[in-house]
């Protein structure tokens, strides 16, 4: 590790990104927390001149036990979840889901008498307070997962599925069938007036299908998606997941306040289905975005009001890529850097795949071109995911040192603006950060 790090500093690289995983910290008992490994890697940064972007995961990793980096919720959280099911996401074949607790649960005393707010507060507070001494300096910004792969959506599609090239097609399914959200929506349904429209998800939604048109919801012409019921189902369904993500932010914003971090969450790149009308893929994930309705632009402005960075995948995917003609990763990326933009977010773009092809690397430049010349007093990063053997291997190492000065360097990302006298010329330069897993095991 220490070898590791030295090169990446050398290669001008600003720093790294690591999750701190709550199933290994919080490992043995409510309250307890071991910090052991990451004190370690913290210490280990600052020898080399290297800054730490901690990944606070309340998710599982992996995708089973005979996954390598296969890390469960705390067994305390998952006991809690074995007695009561209703913890769980779930949808509407009663499958359930483990990857993060249910947000329809947020707020209640669900957790040995801790609502799962607390809990996640609770170990916030325990990473300021240990960490205090590297905040501000070292430690300079703090990613709060909100969901499945530690990002703000629902596990519409099981996070190792999403990872599959090929598979992650799927329309998806909405994660409203445990009892808590069940009675989140029946409660909404009231009060609108319309308690049939509170009785379970809607029907006509396969989610194993690939094809949209074959459903009754998600078709183009005269789809479930655009009528008074789709409408409302989809506002109460995304709306449930923008509380979460406020609530996490406004929780975040409390407890990291004054120490000199920024905070930041991480939107999901759904991109499958993009060129559709509906976006189903989209709407299952939480992501109420259609040809007639931008479902990014609020998550934004949920950042801005606690000044978070957005964090997003897809920088190095292309469409012509895409064996699917409904799938643009590209039309997906555009639309969230332009809802940064309007918000004056920071922006923290990654790659999706772990290549370091040219195409690849060419790709992540150009995209992370769309945000140069944006608000003054923005900025934006790059996390290249994720620091392995073989990124050190002659030949990767080769392009990775380029890559990393061509995103550090001015001249890559001037961006023109035309004037009626004259033009000017803008720098927005970029920083290279990479994500380890160095500390998973502690």
């Amino acid at each position: 590790m220490a070898a590791s790090l030295a090169a990446l500093a050398g290669a001008g690289v600003a720093g790294v990104a690591v999750e701190l995983w709550w199933g290994v910290v919080e490992r043995q008992a409510p309250g307890v927390y071991d910090w052991t490994g990451y004190l370690e890697l913290a210490a280990m940064a600052r020898c080399y001149g290297l800054r730490v972007r901690a990944i606070l995961a309340f998710h599982q990793c992996g995708a089973s036990p005979q996954d390598p980096s296969w890390i469960t919720l705390p067994p305390w959280v998952l006991e809690e979840m074995d007695k009561m099911p209703d913890l769980s996401y779930t949808d509407r074949y009663q499958r359930r889901n483990k990857e993060y607790i249910s947000l329809g649960c947020d707020i209640l005393p669900i957790l040995k008498g801790r609502s799962p707010m607390q809990a996640y507060s609770d170990f916030m507070r325990s990473f300021r307070d240990t960490f205090k001494e590297y905040l501000g300096a070292i430690v300079t910004e703090v990613q709060v997962g909100m969901g499945p792969g530690g990002e703000l959506r629902y596990p519409s599609c099981p996070t190792d599925k999403l990872n599959q090239p090929g598979s992650s097609s799927e329309l998806g399914e909405f994660q409203c069938y445990d009892k808590f959200m069940q009675a989140s929506l029946s409660a909404r349904a009231q009060i609108v007036g319309m308690q049939d429209w509170g009785n379970g998800g809607p029907a006509g939604t396969d989610g194993s299908q690939q094809n949209p048109e074959e459903t009754s919801f998600f078709r183009a012409n005269d789809g479930c998606w655009n009528t008074p019921y789709g409408r409302f189902f989809l506002e109460w369904y995304s709306g449930m997941l923008l509380l979460h993500g406020e609530r996490l932010c406004m929780v975040a914003d409390a407890i990291f306040s004054g120490t000199g971090m920024t905070i930041a969450g991480k939107v999901s790149g759904i991109h499958w289905h993009y060129y559709t009308c509906s976006h189903p893929s989209e709407l299952t994930a939480g992501y109420y975005n259609t040809l007639l309705r931008d479902g990014y632009l609020p998550i934004a402005q949920m950042f801005a009001r606690y000044k978070a960075a957005l964090c997003c995948s897809c920088f190095d995917l292309r469409d012509a890529e895409r064996n699917n003609s409904e799938s643009s990763p590209e039309g997906t990326l555009r639309q969230l850097i332009v809802a940064a933009k309007m918000c004056n977010l920071p922006l923290n773009g990654e790659n999706s795949m772990t290549r370091l092809d040219d195409t690849s690397v060419n790709q992540v430049i150009r995209s992370s071109r769309l945000y140069s010349g944006g608000a003054s007093g923005t900025s934006f990063s790059f996390n290249y995911v994720r620091m392995n053997k073989s990124l050190f291997e002659f030949q990767n190492w080769n392009r990775f040192t380029k890559f990393v000065r061509q995103m550090s360097d001015a001249r890559t990302f001037l961006a023109r603006l035309e004037f009626r006298r004259g033009q000017q010329y803008l720098s927005s330069m970029s920083v290279v950060w990479v994500v380890s897993r160095a500390c998973a095991c502690t």
